[in-house]
């Protein structure tokens, strides 16, 4: 009787169990925020204390690794490559690097700024198309992040063209033009906390570095979304606004970008 009593309670946790991993498994592959949460919070903790490194440490030994040296283009197909098929990462991504890429062509800028620079994809991929003697300013707060940007960065070859700042961006906006020669931005790239959108944007104007045809680029304008961003633009008379719908990198997830260009 009691060995009857533990071949079912077995049996039952056993089924228990299969019918969890399938529910979970269902969950994961039909729900995007389940998803990100499995990745980014669970399975990404879980490999950092197992590898003993951050994942933004594997991406650059991915890019140590497998890329030219000196050859942007393969810097960044590494990336994208680790990025699409092993961990997700918050980098612009192939397809919206693409609309990124086109922006950059037309602003054609002299001195660029972008605001999130995480590993330093997207400063890779701005400054691989400016012109001699142009450069960028990227800002990153995240003090562990910019080591590794700075190691991809000088794989890529383009050391030369990138400074980047460490600080919070609303402290280094207003020392622009004292400590980095800054007197007008031509592009500014938009990627990092999404709720800064609005005041940096503002910040910017308040501080003179907007000129009449100074483009800002914003990414992730539907997710995770900067709505406090979009409505502030678009209704401002001083903004000519455009819409890219894209995917969220290295995903089938609607995303969008949005180039507001400063009409002064």
């Amino acid at each position: 009787m009691l060995e009857g009593w533990i071949l079912t309670i077995l049996v039952s946790v056993g089924v228990g169990s299969v019918l969890f991993m399938v529910a979970l498994v269902v969950l994961l592959r039909n729900n995007f925020h389940a998803n990100m949460f499995w990745n980014e919070i669970v399975l990404e903790n879980i490999t950092n204390f197992v590898m003993d490194q951050s994942k933004e440490q594997r991406i650059l030994n991915s890019v140590s690794y497998n890329a030219v040296k000196g050859d942007p283009e393969s810097v960044l197909d590494c990336i994208d490559k680790y990025c699409s098929q092993k961990e997700w990462a918050m980098n612009v991504g192939d397809e919206k690097g693409l609309i990124l890429d086109k922006i950059v062509e037309e602003a054609e800028p002299t001195i660029a700024l972008e605001l999130g620079t995480y590993v330093g994809y997207s400063a890779i991929r701005i400054a691989r198309l400016l012109k001699p003697k142009a450069r960028l300013l990227s800002v990153e707060f995240n003090a562990e992040f910019i080591p590794i940007a700075k190691e991809i960065i000088e794989i890529a070859g383009l050391s030369d063209k990138i400074t980047i700042i460490e600080g919070h961006s609303q402290d280094v906006i207003p020392q622009l033009r004292g400590k980095y020669q800054v007197d007008k931005l031509d592009f500014v790239f938009l990627d990092h906390w999404k709720e800064r959108y609005c005041p940096d944007t503002i910040l910017l104007e308040e501080e003179g570095y907007l000129r009449k045809g100074t483009i800002i680029l914003a990414d992730n304008i539907v997710y995770p979304g900067a709505p406090d961003f979009v409505k502030y633009i678009r209704s401002h008379k001083s903004f000519d606004c455009t819409n890219y719908p894209s995917h969220l990198e290295y995903m089938k997830v609607e995303d969008a970008m949005e180039k507001a260009v400063y009409l002064g």
